[in-house]
């Protein structure tokens, strides 16, 4: 029985990764960065300088940047190491390039996802919340459509995802210290379950610490590996783009696996147009929609372009991807033990841990905001801490093939819903974008209100 279930996922992911998500995620995003004139290009000084833009919000609140961190806390986790590990193992050093080319076209994908859940967001006492669901169901007059797009992110985000987070760090530990899986579960969900009680604002707080020193601790290792090899790295830029094309066959790569598994874990990891990233912009207090549109638009660009990079020259450059046998965190364990020696694989089953438990409380603040769309009972919300706990313990033992072909599934058809939601409702995100520039070129600090956009209806946060 166990066996059909899977073989029936595996039958719909085909169709949906190779597929019908590549031809949607490329032409829409491609059509997103037409319409805003490549704003992922065009304005990424911008970026940079919201980003760090101090506000002045109420006490209790949540800053631009710490919405940023909840976002980067559940993008940077293993999705960029493992998953990039996977996507190299299954479809050669040629997924590499299609990862770059994903983020880069859903970067802007990613704005106009976050800008709508800025424009709809509703206030949650001294903060917001918001997402997908909440501008399918204000913006879309669709209910049905928010409700199934937030049962399916807190299956895969709140669920199964925890499971996979869990599975790589319990097997990380076993890897690299003999550690037994079960124990290493329980004690993190000891932890875990501390800290998702304390509620959105511990979670943001321990998320801007969290990633800001582990993505410089990991970008400074894989650039310390790089310069040391840095006469190879020609050859292994070389060895991307010929791979990635069907030129070079290595690893088993071809065009067909190098595109999909690129794609597949590329949006793994970045989130671009998936519907996940809205939900932590739309906490941020900001004068205007379009700074966090454009704060979560740089994320995606940093988590593909800087830390899957650096995972995929850490194993390329090591060359142990050749080796049979070897796929996941094995493998990026491999890779870093042949540039730093033996010690560096228990180095690495700590970096995973620290990644992970970060995505954890991502990913768990992602399926909270939904449960509360769902349901504003505090009954549903402790059925779904419970259910959380109960997957990161079960995910510690399972099965990795199971875990990732469940994972796979729900993203698909979560993606899917959103990707239409966020096309029908573009039209806002560009028209505030122009509202945006044109405060920009008057030399002001761009505000905003609901009447700068017309035909918005159903707003709560933005009256004149």
């Amino acid at each position: 029985m166990e066996q059909m279930i899977q073989d029936l996922i595996v039958i719909v992911n085909d169709f949906l990764w190779s597929k019908l998500l590549i031809v949607m995620l490329i032409a829409i995003g491609l059509y997103f960065t037409l319409r805003s004139n490549v704003l992922q290009l065009r304005m990424l000084k911008e970026m940079f300088r919201l980003l760090f833009e101090s506000t002045s919000g109420p006490r209790g609140s949540i800053s631009p940047f710490q919405a940023f961190c909840i976002s980067m806390a559940a993008r940077v986790g293993t999705g960029n190491i493992t998953g990039i590990a996977i996507a190299i193992a299954l479809g050669g050093p040629g997924a590499v390039f299609w990862m770059w080319i994903i983020a880069i076209i859903g970067s802007a994908s990613s704005f106009v996802e976050s800008t709508l859940a800025q424009v709809y967001k509703i206030k949650d006492g001294e903060s917001f919340r918001g997402g997908p669901a909440y501008y399918m169901q204000a913006g879309l007059k669709k209910r049905w459509m928010g409700a199934l797009f937030a049962i399916l992110i807190t299956l895969s985000f709140g669920l199964v995802f925890n499971a996979v987070q869990s599975n790589t760090i319990t097997i990380a530990f076993e890897n690299s210290f003999g550690t037994n899986r079960l124990a290493v579960g329980l004690i993190m969900t000891a932890i875990f379950a501390v800290i998702i009680i304390g509620g959105v604002k511990r979670i943001a707080k321990l998320s801007e610490y969290i990633v800001v020193v582990l993505a410089v601790l990991y970008i400074g290792v894989a650039l310390t590996i790089v310069v040391i090899n840095i006469a190879d790295m020609p050859a292994v830029l070389a060895l991307i783009v010929k791979n990635a094309f069907g030129i070079e066959q290595v690893a088993g790569g071809s065009l067909g696996a190098a595109l999909m598994h690129g794609v597949k874990r590329g949006l793994f990891s970045n989130e671009a147009g998936m519907g996940s990233a809205p939900n932590a912009a739309a906490t941020a207090t900001t004068s205007h929609p379009a700074k966090q549109g454009l704060i979560q638009a740089l994320g995606v660009l940093f988590d593909t372009l800087v830390i899957c990079t650096s995972t995929a020259f850490i194993i390329l450059l090591s060359g142990v991807y050749e080796q049979q046998g070897l796929g996941g965190i094995e493998l990026t364990q491999a890779a870093l033990s042949v540039h730093m020696g033996s010690w560096a694989s228990g180095f690495l089953a700590i970096m995973v841990f620290l990644f992970a438990f970060s995505t954890l409380m991502g990913n768990y603040y992602y399926g909270e905001t939904n449960i509360e769309f769902l349901n504003t009972s505090k009954v549903w919300l402790w059925l779904y801490r419970i259910c959380v706990l109960a997957m990161v313990i079960f995910g510690s033992v399972a099965k990795v093939q199971l875990v990732w072909d469940l994972a796979d599934l729900f993203m698909g058809l979560m993606v899917v819903v959103n990707l239409i939601a966020i096309t029908l409702l573009s039209r806002i995100a560009f028209d505030v974008l122009r509202n945006y520039m044109q405060q920009k070129k008057a030399g002001r600090d761009p505000q905003f209100v609901k009447s700068s956009v017309k035909g918005l209806e159903d707003v709560e946060c933005w009256d004149d």
